[in-house]
């Protein structure tokens, strides 16, 4: 009778402390998610009247694909994390007659 007291003492224990470091676990996760999808505020630094057309994600960055503003279409891309612009891509016309190869 003993060893069936002490068992069922060790095993009560046993689902204390598993309840307490699932709890723990979870409030991590909870807290460090929270922590990645804080809203990032970014400026692109283009000029007035430029339009956003359309957003992709690429790898840890956003492509971003502006228009009008007095420039060509180009495509700014944008560190997601810091929200900072690490480049812009301007596609050029192909020159004349260079169509069909």
């Amino acid at each position: 009778m003993r060893a069936l007291k002490a068992a069922v003492i060790v095993m009560g224990v046993m689902i204390v402390i598993a309840s307490i470091m699932l709890a723990i676990v979870i409030a991590n996760r909870l807290s460090s998610r929270s922590a990645a999808t804080m809203p990032i505020e970014a400026s692109l630094d283009q000029p007035p009247g430029t339009r956003i057309v359309g957003v992709a994600s690429v790898g840890e960055r956003l492509a971003v694909h502006v228009t009008g503003g007095g420039l060509p279409d180009r495509i700014v891309f944008v560190e997601a994390t810091r929200g900072r612009v690490v480049g812009t891509l301007v596609p050029e016309a192909p020159p004349a007659g260079a169509q069909g190869r």
